[in-house]
């Protein structure tokens, strides 16, 4: 008898912290990009920042698909009527379904990633964009390339020019040629984030006319710049998620850590902190962007890492200006 109430009582939860985590009641939707889940950066890692909050947080999450742009509507509405306390839409180009949406359901939260509040039409203040200093991280990037660069060129391959890639690519310029102001920065836009096909076929033609290194800003698209650079032994700079994990020709990645956007914010609206009508930025300073693991690989690495991490002190103490296009 006392053995089985022993056992009893340990099925039941010795544990003083056990239990459900807080914001099991939590429902959160996360309605991706063009892409989905499978371009390794953007759209991945937005799906890492939800299956994240499930864990820690014990929230209920479901990612919904978008295959075109006539996607968003549809995933957007669909989640607020499932009735998940917050939605958050990933990626500029859903800017406009999104606000229209925000305002069909004012009594549910929702969150854009790359949009900025003031910009949705009709000002929904049960919204709030969560905006990225994405040439911050575009700067460091540079700044690697010109340093190990044995040419006179580098490049970069965008893909929709919509403002964080654009902003991704001016940095990358200037961090180039703040470094080495006798280099060439190569840029061209795809106007694709899906088709690896065309980003490659782009960085080819870059490296042909001299690009020892390529920086992929293009989702899934961007996969396709990076095999080019592996298949002709130039270094590739990742974008977004840290991209090492490619091989060893990964110089280092542009990190844009929006698997920390969607939990924070999640995080927030557990904590009753979130507020529509604003925007949340993510920058060096806030730990938000950055550069990635620098390949084993890099002539002088350790070296290059000081010099990175030095130059990311002096973004983020406000000392250097970078533009966003």
């Amino acid at each position: 008898m006392v053995g089985v109430l022993a056992l009893l009582v340990s099925a039941c939860g010795g544990d003083e912290g056990g239990g459900e985590a807080e914001g099991s009641d939590l429902r959160v939707a996360v309605v991706t990009d063009l892409g989905g889940l499978n371009d390794r950066g953007f759209n991945a890692l937005a799906n890492e920042g939800l299956q994240r909050a499930e864990d820690d947080l014990g929230v209920e999450g479901r990612v919904f698909i978008s295959r075109a742009a006539n996607d968003y509507v549809p995933n957007l509405t669909r989640a607020a009527r499932d009735g998940y306390d917050l939605v958050i839409g990933n990626g500029f180009l859903m800017g406009d379904a999104l606000a229209t949406v925000a305002g069909q359901f004012p009594d549910t939260n929702f969150a854009i990633i790359d949009f900025p509040w003031a910009a949705l039409k009709g000002a929904p203040m049960n919204a709030r964009g969560l905006v990225f200093a994405e040439q911050e991280a575009g700067y460091l990037a540079g700044v690697a390339a010109a340093t190990v660069g044995e040419g006179s060129s580098v490049s970069a391959v965008g893909g929709q020019d919509v403002p964080a890639v654009v902003a991704f690519l001016a940095g990358y310029e200037a961090g180039a040629t703040a470094t080495d102001p006798d280099v060439r920065v190569v840029e061209a836009y795809s106007q694709d984030f899906v088709d690896q096909a065309k980003c490659k076929e782009i960085a080819l033609n870059q490296i042909s006319r001299g690009s020892d290194v390529v920086f992929a800003a293009a989702g899934g698209c961007g996969l396709g710049a990076l095999q080019a650079a592996k298949e002709q032994s130039v270094w590739g700079i990742g974008v977004d998620a840290d991209q090492g994990y490619l091989g060893t020709h990964i110089l280092t990645s542009a990190t844009k850590k929006v698997d920390v956007a969607v939990f924070e914010t999640v995080q927030d609206v557990i904590d009753g902190t979130f507020e529509g009508g604003g925007d949340t930025l993510f920058d060096v300073a806030s730990g938000g962007v950055g550069f990635g693991e620098v390949s084993s690989d890099a002539p002088d690495r350790d070296a290059l890492i000081d010099e990175l991490e030095s130059v990311a002190d002096d973004i983020a103490a406000g000392d250097i200006d970078i533009p966003r296009e």
